[in-house]
């Protein structure tokens, strides 16, 4: 549940456990549509974001970001590996 007060203007939520899994009850306001399943997560600093997983990446694709034209130039290229199958 979220709680504001004149003290902490800052929305909270309770971190708990569920058997060995840590979870946070995320309050109203920043809950994820229910079309959400999975969210990637990464630290920044203390912080921990969560951003939903995109379950079709047409928007990503539409979005037109490119790699710059240096992307790679100084990676190291390996000889091919011969391989019986």
């Amino acid at each position: 549940m979220a709680t504001r007060d004149a003290h902490n203007p800052h929305p909270t939520a309770r971190v708990g456990w569920n058997n060995r899994v840590q979870t946070v009850s995320i309050p109203v306001d920043f809950r994820f549509p229910e079309s959400v399943r999975e969210v990637f997560i990464r630290r920044e600093g203390e912080s921990v974001v969560l951003t939903p997983r995109p379950s079709d990446w047409s928007g990503f694709f539409a979005s037109g970001l490119k790699a710059s034209a240096d992307f790679m130039t100084d990676a190291e290229r390996l000889p091919v590996q011969e391989r019986s199958f």
